[in-house]
């Protein structure tokens, strides 16, 4: 046993359910400010705004936990083919697969008689296990999560929707995109920032591409329904 060993804290483990939070939350602002920018530019007053507003909450969320589950279940299955097939191949070809793990070590700097060793010593306390993390990279921290990701994407959609929707409800008559947009830059460069903080990356970066993608979106919503306001007009 190692007597000096220490605990360390990595934030690799967060990177299933930090991915869909971050994805569902930033989507949820952007796309309903977005909607609401793009309908108040068309003239429409409060009300029709406000039923806009929840109808791409609503929609959005929902729409999110479906493409999360679908697109991680995915991910998921093909996991799971490949452990079968390292299972199969296990109890197949013993050999060849121990031959396999060997070469892997010795890519990675031992001496051939090391790595034979260590396969040896990895092979017999879990091979399937050493093959998943070391010839395909899977491991319990990146396996896939279909339901915790489309629950999480769901659930921060939902919150980074209400506020633009909240904002637009307390906003003063003819101000509601003003208002809208200028919440929904606060709370994207806070949003930049937390997911940022909590991946370990750099906070001022995490800011600026949220929000400049996040501005980009409002734009274009904002040019397309004041061109079919005064189209309609």
């Amino acid at each position: 046993m190692l007597s000096h060993a220490r605990p360390e804290t990595h934030l690799i483990h967060r990177i299933g359910w930090l991915r869909a939070a971050v994805m569902g939350a930033n989507d949820g602002i952007v796309s309903t400010a977005s909607l609401i920018v793009g309908v108040a530019a068309a003239n429409s007053d409060r009300g029709q705004i406000l039923v806009a507003g929840l109808a791409g909450l609503a929609a959005g969320a929902m729409s999110m936990a479906a493409g999360e589950y679908v697109s991680v279940s995915s991910q998921s299955d093909t996991e799971q083919a490949d452990m079968a097939r390292e299972k199969a191949e296990l109890a197949t070809d013993p050999t060849g697969e121990l031959d396999e793990l060997t070469a892997i070590y010795v890519h990675r700097g031992l001496d051939l008689a090391l790595a034979r060793q260590v396969a040896v010593q990895l092979t017999e306390h879990d091979a399937l296990g050493s093959h998943l993390r070391d010839e395909l990279g899977m491991s319990e921290v990146t396996t896939a999560a279909p339901v915790q990701a489309a629950m999480v994407s769901a659930a921060t959609f939902a919150v980074g929707a209400a506020l633009p929707l909240g904002t637009a409800a307390l906003a003063p008559d003819g101000a509601i995109a003003v208002w809208v947009t200028g919440a929904t830059m606060l709370a994207l460069a806070a949003l930049g920032a937390v997911g940022a903080q909590a991946g370990g990356a750099g906070i001022k970066r995490g800011t600026l591409r949220v929000l400049v993608w996040g501005a980009m979106a409002m734009a274009a919503t904002a040019v397309v329904g004041h061109l079919f306001g005064v189209a309609a007009g």
